[in-house]
């Protein structure tokens, strides 16, 4: 039997999608729900979206803008928010949306009723779904996978007597039925053809074939029917316009060449490509073999919600994280969507899109840390997508050069705002908080290669802060008009506002990304006029500063919020995932991080998922290590569905990419430059150990403790670069050679 916290299973089958287990390989994805006589995939892929690239920029943007940034000067927030409502908004103002591909269906027929011995697991070291029970005398079993190497999903279905297997299936999209034709290409395949709405939408082709041992395989209008086989494997595959001349063939090409492979074929090269990636961590919190590891996943996580302890959960809920992220992004993918790839609705949530004033970022902060660097590179061909198309939104509606986006973008890339919503469309630092994704990147893995391929997109989007920056009265360098994402304002006067200038944030995320250009220029040795302009700059931006409750302020003026429970923490950009604010060089600001967190939190903060797993990254930050814990806690409690998916409500993928990023944090730090074991280390975590998490400048960490201590610790160099390593008040540094193992000792006091 799989570890514990290797397994998440089940003894029933789903009743509902958020019970469904995921399976996906970048691009194509299932939810598995295992059903008995009737199973269902539900399907996607991610580049199935309704209709076609468009330009939405307001064209009236730029002729108000003077007249906007007076406005908000003068303090008429009413008529500012008004004209930028006609003036500031995308025409027309939604992007894109994404879609389901459709429903895998199929019937299965079974001789008798009565069902025993049920189990539906997701196996978490080899990415296999599996289904198992006993109908009879007869024991059943189906293995899903969808495999990066070859391409497709494989479902392969078995049982423990001869000629036991019958079923029929087809491909269907829902109660939209949205697509062309669904029928037979050969006596043991279907296609399903459609075309998703609105001008220029995307072609999409998904194929199926039977291979059977034994028995017989036929259609029958569009239906595929499967009789009396010792066993059968599907194949499916899925391709749109928005990758292929021709889908249609792609799609039938790719089944062709997989179904040359036998099963274990198949099998074996998804193994190996997804270990490669999966097995570079591991975590053991010193409960794999507690008191409740022999329970279903679902009876454990009702368990925590009850108050009990146990520890094997959250390394499941880790290692599930870092699955999910394998299975989401890949290098010739699309990023993973507010729902990864894992979407059900032909309308979806906030659109399925990317939400970039914190949620796509929170999506890879696992990326880096956790050691799977590689799947971040969906997310920087994107931004070149976006750079694109965000010159041009910088143009035309601000009248600056370089690059910027709002607070969402789709499959085209568009940067035009989204929604007519106050509080949350007029924001103009989407693309720069994306960029520092790469500058990240560069600072875990110490390419200079990548970098120099990078920086021009760092300094694109610098350059729209150099033309958009206001000097406001008081010598500051500002953001007008913009919001502190997705909050409001109160003046003394009892006005309410969104729309303003210098929100906290803006300066936060524009000193990070000014400085990594800055720090990028001098690596490559380029660029040293314009690095010489971003530090005039950047001294005039504002700092953080502690307001009248001892907190850091949300605005550049001290104004309360009408949510102090907000979801949004934005002022705490600083602490995470920025790096202004930290224990060891800013005390005073640590200290009203604190107040601001507590402020948040005394006021039902966290209540969402993903606002939930950034609070974690901050206590963590914060080095209050027992804060996180509870933290940790909550999120299985409240924002966790019985599938392990994080709870927005609804279904939102953030929160588990955060969720995870924050348990690293705890155990490993290097944002300062030192290299901090052990930051954060709850008391409950007694015993562990972890391997493989990586920090920057190129190192990966192996650790183990015991009654709280470190036990033994053991830096890998894999870049050559200095390391200084910190645990409590100690510190040692030496020089390193790439590829060297340099094992850790510090005097016992």
């Amino acid at each position: 039997m799989l570890k514990a916290n290797k397994r998440i299973w089940y003894k029933q089958p789903a009743k509902e999608w958020n019970e469904a287990l995921p399976v996906g390989n970048g691009r194509l994805g299932g939810m598995i729900f295992g059903g008995i006589h009737q199973e269902r995939v539900q399907l996607n892929e991610d580049s199935v979206w309704y209709g076609g690239p468009r330009d939405r920029n307001n064209p009236d943007a730029l002729a108000h803008l003077p007249q906007i940034r007076k406005l908000l000067a003068d303090g008429r927030l009413k008529e500012a928010e008004d004209l930028a409502a006609l003036t500031f908004t995308g025409t027309p103002e939604t992007q894109r949306h994404y879609e389901p591909l459709g429903d895998l269906l199929i019937n299965i027929e079974h001789k008798e009723t009565a069902t025993s011995n049920y189990s539906r697991e997701l196996d978490l070291d080899n990415a296999v779904t599996k289904v198992q029970y006993t109908i009879g005398d007869v024991t059943f079993n189906r293995e899903t996978f969808t495999s990066y190497p070859d391409q497709v999903m494989v479902i392969r279905f078995t049982a423990s007597e001869l000629n036991s297997i019958s079923f029929r299936t087809l491909l269907d999209r829902g109660n939209a039925r949205n697509y062309d034709e669904l029928g037979p290409i050969s006596d043991n395949s279907l296609i399903m053809r459609g075309e998703t709405g609105g001008k220029g939408g995307i072609v999409f082709r998904s194929a199926i074939k039977a291979t059977a041992e034994n028995g017989s395989v036929k259609t029958l209008g569009n239906h595929l029917i499967v009789e009396n086989a010792d066993a059968v494997t599907l194949i499916l595959s899925a391709a749109t316009s928005y990758r292929y001349e021709d889908p249609e063939q792609q799609c039938l090409k790719t089944i062709e060449k997989a179904s040359a492979k036998t099963y274990q074929e198949l099998l074996q090269n998804h193994i190996e490509d997804y270990q490669k990636l999966f097995n570079r961590v591991t975590l053991n919190l010193g409960d794999d073999n507690g008191e409740n590891s022999d329970l279903a996943t679902d009876q454990r996580l009702e368990l925590v919600k009850e108050g009990k302890e146990d520890l094997s959960l959250i390394s499941t809920y880790f290692q599930f994280g870092r699955y999910l992220l394998i299975s989401s992004s890949r290098a010739n993918s699309l990023p993973a969507t507010l729902q990864g790839i894992w979407n059900e609705k032909m309308l979806p949530p906030w659109d399925s899109k990317f939400t970039i004033n914190i949620n796509a970022q929170m999506n890879y902060w696992p990326a880096e840390i956790c050691n799977l660097s590689e799947c971040h590179e969906a997310l920087f061909k994107h931004i070149e997508k976006i750079k694109k198309n965000g010159k041009n939104t910088a143009k035309s509606m601000y009248g600056c050069r370089g690059f910027t986006a709002h607070h969402n973008t789709d499959i085209w890339g568009d940067t035009a705002p989204q929604d007519i919503y106050m509080p949350a469309t007029i924001w103009p630092m989407g693309a720069a908080w994306l960029c520092l994704h790469l500058w990240e990147h560069f600072e875990f893995t110490r390419n200079e290669e990548f970098l120099e391929n990078s920086y021009d997109t760092l300094k694109e989007a610098a350059l729209f802060f150099v033309d958009f920056l206001v000097e406001n009265e008081d010598g500051l360098l500002i953001t007008t008009p913009s919001v502190s994402p997705e909050n409001t304002y109160i003046l003394p006067n009892g006005e309410k506002g969104t729309l303003c200038e210098g929100p906290s944030m803006d300066s936060q995320i524009i000193f990070a990304l000014f400085t990594s250009c800055i720090e990028a220029s001098e690596i490559l040795e380029v660029d040293q006029a314009f690095r010489h302009q971003l530090l005039e700059l950047r001294e005039k931006l504002p700092k953080p500063k502690i307001g009248k409750h001892g907190q850091i302020q949300e605005w550049l003026e001290d104004y309360d919020e009408e949510e102090p429970g907000h979801r949004h923490i934005s002022h705490l950009f600083a602490l995470y995932p920025g790096k202004q604010i930290s224990p060891s060089t800013t005390p005073n600001l640590v200290k009203a991080a604190k107040v601001t967190l507590e402020r948040r939190l005394q006021s039902g903060g966290g209540h969402t998922g993903w606002s939930r797993a950034w609070i974690i990254n901050m206590w963590a930050r914060l080095e209050e290590g027992e804060l996180a814990y509870q933290h940790i806690l909550e999120l299985l409690k409240s924002s966790t569905l019985p599938n392990l998916f994080d709870n927005h409500p609804p279904f939102q993928i953030d929160g588990n990419f955060g969720g995870t990023a924050g348990i690293a944090e705890l155990l490993v730090q290097s944002h300062t430059g030192k290299l901090h074991l052990l930051p954060a280390l709850p008391n409950e975590w007694t015993t562990g150990k972890v391997s493989g998490l990586k920090a920057r400048g190129g190192f990966e960490v192996d650790l183990s403790w015991d009654k709280g201590e470190l036990k033994e610790a053991v830096i890998h160099s894999l870049e050559g670069e200095k390391c200084v390593v910190l645990l409590n008040n100690q510190r040692t540094e030496f020089e390193t050679t790439a590829g060297h193992t340099y094992p850790i000792v510090f005097n016992k006091e």
